[in-house]
């Protein structure tokens, strides 16, 4: 039996598609991964003070920064506003921050650490380097894993852009 050319181009395709829609073959799948696994090891020590991680994010924002807005924290941390919005009400109904209106602009809620909240920091401060510690058990050297650092905020920034 002769296989068309047509047959042929059409089985070649779909292998070449059928090879790009691997797992295995997706960036997308690594990174999700990692960060994933990287969440899960923070949240032990995260649970000791009560914080999830998104929560934790923001709080590293505002120890930075305090009495940024909405906005500001949304853009700090690559995310829209309505995803920051309803943490930003759950933090606040834990006396972990307070939300305000700007009195020279409405529009504008600026979000400021409680006494609560700039406790936490004290109790967060080993948080990174118990992680380094983990990740540093592996096999993966402290220049690789601040190569991989520098390499995904080059991804990060070039994505921003888009």
């Amino acid at each position: 039996m002769i296989v068309s050319r047509s047959f042929r181009y059409f089985y070649h395709k779909k292998a070449m598609v059928s090879e790009k829609l691997k797992l295995q073959n997706q960036l997308c799948f690594p990174v999700y991964a990692a960060s994933r696994l990287i969440i899960r090891e923070y949240q032990p020590f995260l649970d000791k003070i009560g914080l999830t991680y998104p929560q934790y994010l923001v709080l590293l924002v505002l120890w930075e920064t305090d009495g940024m807005t909405v906005n500001e924290i949304s853009q700090r941390l690559i995310l829209n506003t309505n995803t920051v919005t309803p943490l930003l009400q759950r933090m606040e109904a834990t006396g972990i921050i307070v939300r305000q209106r700007s009195g020279e602009d409405e529009r504008r809620v600026l979000v400021n650490l409680t006494e609560k909240g700039k406790g936490l920091q004290l109790a967060a401060a080993e948080i990174p380097e118990k992680l380094s510690e983990s990740l540093l058990a592996s096999d993966l050297s402290v220049e690789e894993l601040m190569a991989l650092k520098q390499t995904l905020h080059r991804v990060i920034a070039f994505l921003s852009k888009k």
